[in-house]
């Protein structure tokens, strides 16, 4: 699969590129002249907008808190040379952004790219030495699970798809290609949080305000500042105004680090406390609201203008839960906080404790409309490795030895780094996209959504077993709601056609003939 690593290779790093790709004329005039709009008898134009205006008006919604009118420009960034560590601590971590990043899924990462912290005091050329051949070591071992899962990944989609030898050789050659993908999808685990990617990030003026604020309020303080720092720059240079004029600058102490100081592995008790409640569950339930049929029948009542005696709450259930009845179930386009219907969906809350790797967080923490509260790692970090393991891993005998010394290595290397006295910040970065993240989750009925997307068995494997596990859990507190549940496959047969929304993606299995009591091989 690979051509090989390049003898004595080295992390090639770079400084964190930011392009301003796409942008307002007039970000700053724009919010001015939307703020008068608000008390004009006509539309007001940026072209209007005076000086005094631009004191005046800029000055009292900025510092009264009036920041919709900041909101309306947006900035598209080119983001090069970034980590993935910074990328799922700041930039992902609050739900008002747009991005397409690189997947390191489907995307093969040939070389040791990654982000080297700049030298300082208290990390120098010896810690650089440490912290680069850790980097470059994951590579290895990534390089080497690639190869090794290679073979179980084409033996199970070849079951799967029933190849043989005389298959037609462009299937035989499109079930190889998947299989490639199968098996760097499941060998990224091993590879570093500070591994480079690649993305497109668009955010509103306001959301750029509020970046620059916090940028101290992740895991990456340093990366952050630097990187934010220069989407503000690229701001400046099209309009000083935006920012000149109010003078905000990054907060240096947060209420985060006040009461928890950090120290080196914090994170074991808590670790601990926590896997015991999830029970050997992915997701835990952990609340929810027990009137929730209730309360969705009543506001669906409410849109409809039906008494109770039209509508009985398992009618208005089924009216809208049921993708035989709502063609807004079907939609590949999720219109659910647009239809006015649907927005009944938002009154029902659950909450649910969930372990996943870092890597799949960085994708779970997508699904915007389910908010997370997520770990500074820097306050839970564990002397011990803490690791996700994935199941093609798990089958294989020789990758998981390979596995499991990649996670002592790295974390070894981790704990080396911060008992010469460098920063936590900088050795987090050694840890593997394997490494557990815990969290605690909540979202309203719109999980829907999620709950059909990642219940298909094309959704990253763990985001799966934990949707699988919410559902389940949900079947035994509201076994009402559970039929209305699943993949779009499971939505859809016996209703409209395709069956199966992937296309040429098609996971080769009828998972509708049987959900959810399929089992999910790959």
């Amino acid at each position: 699969m690979f051509e090989g690593a390049p003898s004595g290779e080295l992390v090639e790093s770079a400084p964190p590129r930011v392009t301003l790709r796409n942008t307002f004329a007039h970000p700053f005039d724009s919010a001015i002249a939307a703020a008068r709009t608000c008390y004009a008898p006509r539309l007001i134009g940026p072209e209007e907008i005076t000086d005094k205006q631009r004191v005046n008006i800029g000055a009292a919604t900025f510092y009264s808190g009036h920041h919709t009118v900041y909101q309306h420009a947006h900035f598209e960034f080119g983001l090069e040379n970034v980590s993935r560590q910074f990328v799922w601590s700041l930039l992902h971590a609050h739900p008002f952004y747009n991005s397409e990043q690189q997947s390191q899924r489907y995307v093969r990462l040939d070389r040791a790219q990654a982000y080297v912290p700049p030298l300082s005091l208290f990390f120098n050329e010896k810690g650089k030495e440490i912290y680069e051949h850790a980097v470059t070591r994951a590579w290895k071992y990534y390089r080497e699970l690639s190869t090794l899962l290679l073979c179980d990944a084409r033996s199970i989609l070849n079951d799967i798809w029933h190849i043989s030898a005389m298959s037609n050789a462009k299937r035989i050659q499109k079930i190889e290609r998947a299989a490639e993908k199968r098996a760097i999808e499941i060998a990224r685990y091993v590879l570093p949080v500070a591994a480079f990617t690649t993305m497109v990030h668009t955010i509103s003026g306001i959301v750029l305000h509020r970046l620059w604020r916090m940028s101290a309020a992740s895991d990456t303080p340093s990366e952050a500042r630097a990187v934010v720092s220069a989407m503000v720059a690229h701001v400046k240079e099209i309009d000083t105004q935006f920012f000149d004029r109010f003078g905000t600058e990054p907060l240096e102490e947060l209420p985060e680090w006040k009461d928890t100081m950090p120290a080196i592995g914090p994170g074991e008790a808590f670790a601990r406390e926590f896997d015991a409640k999830l029970g050997g569950k992915t997701s835990k339930l952990l609340d929810y609201s027990p009137l929730a049929l209730r309360i969705v029948a009543e506001a669906y009542r409410a849109v409809a203008g039906l008494t109770e005696t039209l509508c009985s709450d398992p009618e208005a259930i089924d009216r809208l839960l049921n993708p035989a009845r709502n063609l807004y179930r079907l939609e590949t386009l999720n219109v659910s906080a647009h239809s006015p219907m649907m927005r009944a969906l938002q009154h029902a809350t659950y909450t649910f404790a969930k372990k996943i790797s870092h890597t799949a967080d960085s994708q779970d923490q997508r699904h915007r409309m389910v908010p997370g509260s997520r770990p500074l790692l820097t306050l839970t970090d564990t002397r011990e490795p803490d690791y996700i393991l994935p199941l093609l891993i798990t089958n294989n005998v020789r990758a998981k030895e390979v596995y499991e010394r990649a996670m002592q290595e790295a974390w070894a290397a981790k704990n080396q780094l911060l008992d010469r006295g460098v920063p936590i910040e900088i050795a987090l970065y050694l840890l593997p996209n394997a490494k557990s993240i815990r969290l605690v989750e909540s979202g309203s009925l719109h999980l829907l959504h999620k709950w059909t997307m990642r219940t298909c068995f094309n959704a990253q494997e763990e985001i799966y077993q934990a949707s699988m596990d919410e559902i389940a859990q949900l079947r035994e507190v509201q076994p009402e709601l559970s039929r209305y549940i699943g993949p779009p496959c499971h939505l859809r047969a016996g209703i409209t056609t395709p069956i199966c929304t992937e296309g040429s993606h098609f996971c080769g299995i009828k998972v509708w003939l049987d959900f959810p009591n399929i089992t999910r091989r790959i």
